[in-house]
């Protein structure tokens, strides 16, 4: 039944076999082809030279980033040997100062002793000399006063009379 609505409604059979392309599809397909040449003639050069172009930029710029990583590694190693260096020296400078220092401070010392010495042997000799000078003093004052003090004791007078004598001359006793 099926097969005589079909030929009723039009007459002849039609044959649509979406399998096999009609000439829509190849006049696409070469529009397709044309505009790609296009794009790939005109289009992709263009893109690829700027492209290139950026991937040697990014290269050049590694590289140069490698090249100033490796200076300032080398920088950074010759500026913390001479700091290092500096350090050694400073300590050096340092360490001679205070040698220069004690040994300033040493002479300091011995001089201060000197003088200390030569002013206390000046203050000795002072204090002897006038230690002479007093026991010569008592020495000599010593003589006449012991004389008197004896002749006292013993009723002597200085002139060689007794004190009976004295004592009649002056009226006392």
């Amino acid at each position: 039944m099926d097969s005589t609505l079909l030929a009723a409604e039009g007459g002849e059979e039609k044959t649509n076999n979406f399998l096999i392309p009609n000439g829509t599809f190849f006049v696409e397909l070469i529009i397709f082809l044309v505009v790609l040449g296009v794009i790939w003639k005109f289009v992709v050069p263009p893109i690829r030279a700027v492209l290139d172009e950026r991937a040697e930029r990014v290269a050049k710029t590694t590289d140069d980033n490698h090249r100033a990583a490796r200076a300032f590694a080398d920088a950074d190693a010759k500026y913390r040997g001479e700091l290092m260096d500096a350090r050694g020296e400073a300590a050096k400078i340092r360490d001679a100062a205070r040698g220069e220092g004690q040994q300033i401070l040493d002479q300091m010392r011995t001089k201060a002793r000197q003088e200390s010495d030569a002013i206390q042997k000046q203050a000795d000799e002072e204090l002897q000399a006038q230690a002479r000078k007093v026991a010569s003093d008592l020495q000599s004052g010593v003589g006449p006063l012991s004389d008197t003090l004896a002749n006292r004791v013993l009723g002597v007078d200085a002139n060689g009379s007794d004190k009976a004598s004295l004592a009649d001359q002056t009226g006392r006793v």
